[in-house]
């Protein structure tokens, strides 16, 4: 007799936190993941019958299948619980194939948040698999796997080993390659400002600093030293008048809860976590963690999401928080509702705390430094999303000096709003304190200081601002953007120095291939519409096969083209001059983890290998020896002398040349890719010519 119900999560962590919600009559196990995939050694989808794929038992699974084939015979219900997404529908859908389950034997059920009210409703509102979620993550993982497999397959024969192409990792390489080509082709521009700090009477100690805006209606931009230096000498400094006064308010609105992509910006940018370390710790909110005198707790709603919805019964709790710990005034009179993106699934909640009474500061001694960072931001995120905006007082000030207009504003803070709990905002641009100004009123300037600047090229990407860049133009979704960026970095096409990405020889050989091969795997437009493919299968709209049948003949024709034309690109090992050591033979250019290097060619029997430096084809402008061409050990190329670091200490991101700056005798280096520029290498100085 069958005396037990049967609860099948993922994860361990997860079945323990479920299983104080469910009492004895449940049984809770974890799959451990996925029990079927396609194979790993070949495509496993059979193209010519109508792209069937073949799944096939995880290797390892076995033993834990037999477990659960035993515990269901003693089972009255089986009950699916896996993650409330595709992936998860998926995996259920997966566990009735391997597990033989039969259709009245099993329920599916799903929770937004591992709490006790949550997983008994959903015990209550126990459905059937979805059939339309499975078949939209069977449709992006064949897609996937069609596109990755042939792709690599095509780089492991033509570039070496290793590689890999896949759909959405292709797009993202091409977005750093083609930022990276932007800074190299960037050529900075001069520009002047001025400002003058500014005093009234003999009270040096209220000063304030107005910026130089031109002429009245009429905005000047200075462009060198000689029209700055004629408007300086013009001005006088017992004279700047007060012309217009300009007083108001602004406000500054909370931000909206998190979504995945939002949540792995800010984790970088405040805690410095990249987006994979982001998603593993947000699983263990979710899944559950032991508080002391409390149980195993999951802290977070589930964190694979692009909505900013917040259910009633969160607001209300949010709510009550609000207004019993931080104050009524604090409190706006109707909720707070954001608006979700375009393309937004909106399956799921915003990223919020289960429960708004278990503060940060409370649990920190039950969480790692870790868990402890980032559920202080998720609980301070959503605590602020209901609360007031901050309210300014703003001043904005027009002083006039010999028909030259000067400008600055100020604001302070007059209500703190949603400031009060998350504050994370540089507030020096915020809140400017000025003195008591009149209009009329007379000020001097202690300095007038005409300061020269040079225009700045597009920064690299970030974890933040890539993940950012991603979602904006509708490429991957929630859950693929840590796991594309793990990939590429992991094959080694970039590189993150300062938490910011540089493209590496290997990464540009590869994405080279994919812009001249594979045009539609790399266009934005066209990797967007597939997601919205996708999310049609989702709905039911369409069959889950026919976005493969219509992607399958384009890229069929573009792979057929690479190997003809590739196939007739001989990759040898390029031969030089070096002598090996070891044997006597003529050294050879490989490539490896890093780049270029030189092996002996008689390898396994000689093993000899060093770095390649190529000849730049200039002298030292230190101390006259050869500049080499040489790499950091994360692949960026950079310029040396052969005698660094044991007698010259020269190094340069830009190739030097010859001829010295006419205007203060410092090296020269080339600068862009098409435009090239001469520069002077010293900042300060900011000579530049065109190259000959």
């Amino acid at each position: 007799m069958a005396n037990k119900n049967l609860v099948i999560v993922e994860s361990p962590a997860k079945a323990k936190t479920i299983k104080k919600f469910l009492g004895s009559k449940y049984k809770i196990e974890a799959s451990m993941g996925h029990v079927r995939d396609l194979p790993k050694s070949q495509l496993g989808v059979d193209i010519e019958s109508d792209f069937e794929p073949k799944y096939i038992t995880i290797r390892g699974k076995g033993p834990l299948l037999a477990k659960l084939r035993k515990e269901i015979k003693t089972a009255d219900k089986v009950y699916l619980a896996t993650d409330p997404d595709r992936e998860g529908e998926a995996i259920s859908w997966h566990l009735v194939a391997a597990l033989g389950l039969e259709k009245d034997k099993y329920r599916r059920i799903t929770f937004n948040e591992i709490t006790k009210n949550a997983v008994k409703k959903s015990i209550a509102d126990a459905r059937n698999i979805d059939l339309d979620l499975v078949n939209a993550q069977q449709a992006r993982r064949i897609l996937d796997r069609i596109v990755g497999y042939l792709i690599s397959d095509l780089l492991w024969k033509k570039v070496k080993r290793g590689l890999s192409g896949g759909r959405v990792q292709s797009v993202a390489l091409k977005i750093i390659c083609e930022r990276e080509n932007e800074i190299r082709s960037f050529v900075p521009e001069e520009y002047w400002t001025i400002e003058a700090v500014l005093f009234a009477g003999k009270n040096k100690k209220d000063k304030f600093t107005a910026k130089f805006y031109g002429t009245e209606g009429n905005k000047i931009e200075l462009k060198n030293s000689e029209e700055t230096q004629k408007i300086v000498d013009s001005l006088k400094y017992d004279d700047f008048i007060v012309k217009e006064i300009k007083k108001g308010k602004r406000i500054k609105r909370p931000l909206p809860p998190f979504t995945t992509s939002t949540l792995q910006q800010e984790a970088s940018k405040y805690l410095n976590f990249t987006a994979q370390k982001t998603m593993m710790i947000a699983q263990q909110l979710y899944e559950g963690v032991d508080i002391k005198e409390q149980g195993t707790i999951g802290l977070v709603s589930y964190i694979r999401t692009d909505s900013v919805r917040i259910s009633e019964e969160a607001y209300n709790d949010i709510k009550d928080y609000i207004t019993n710990n931080i104050g009524p005034k604090y409190m706006p009179d109707e909720k707070v509702v954001y608006k979700s993106k375009n393309n937004a699934q909106d399956a799921h909640e915003a990223i919020r705390p289960t429960h708004m009474s278990i503060e940060p500061e409370n649990v920190k001694d039950s969480l790692t430094k870790e868990q402890y960072k980032l559920y202080k931001l998720i609980w301070e995120r959503t605590i602020a999303c209901q609360m007031k905006p901050a309210e300014y007082d703003s001043l904005s000030v027009t002083l006039n000096n010999n028909g030259y207009i000067f400008k600055v504003s100020g604001s302070t803070l007059s209500f703190d709003g949603f400031l009060k709990i998350y504050n994370r905002f540089d507030e020096n641009q915020e809140s400017t304190n000025l003195p008591p100004i009149k209009e009329g009123e007379k000020f001097t300037a202690s300095c007038i200081n005409p300061l020269q600047h040079f225009t700045q090229p597009p920064a690299r990407f970030s974890d933040a601002s890539l993940i950012k860049t991603l979602e904006e133009i509708g490429v991957g979704r929630p859950s693929t953007y840590a796991p594309t960026i793990s990939t590429i970095m992991a094959r080694n096409y970039v590189t993150k120095e300062k938490k910011l990405f540089y493209t590496t020889e290997l990464g540009e050989a590869v994405n080279e291939i994919m812009e001249n091969y594979f045009k539609n795997i790399v266009n934005v437009d066209f990797t967007a519409a597939m997601e919205t493919d996708l999310d049609n299968i989702e709905e039911g709209k369409v069959e889950w096969k026919e976005i493969i049948r219509s992607f399958y003949p384009i890229f069929d024709k573009e792979l057929k083209n690479a190997q003809e034309k590739l196939s007739k690109i001989v990759i040898k090992d390029e031969v030089t001059d070096v002598i090996c050591e070891t044997c006597g033979s003529n050294m050879v250019i490989k490539y490896g983890r890093y780049g270029k290097f030189l092996a002996c060619p008689n390898f396994p029997e000689c093993s000899n290998a060093k770095p390649l430096f190529v000849n730049a084809g200039v002298k030292c402008p230190m101390c006259g020896g050869e500049v080499l061409i040489k790499k950091t050990k994360k692949g960026r190329k950079y310029f040396g002398c052969e005698n660094n670091p044991e007698k010259c200490d020269f190094i340069s991101w830009n190739k030097p040349v010859e001829q010295k700056c006419p205007k203060c005798g410092s090296y020269m280096v080339e600068k862009g890719t098409k435009n090239v520029k001469i520069l002077c290498s010293n900042e300060k100085c900011g000579y530049s010519q065109d190259a000959e």
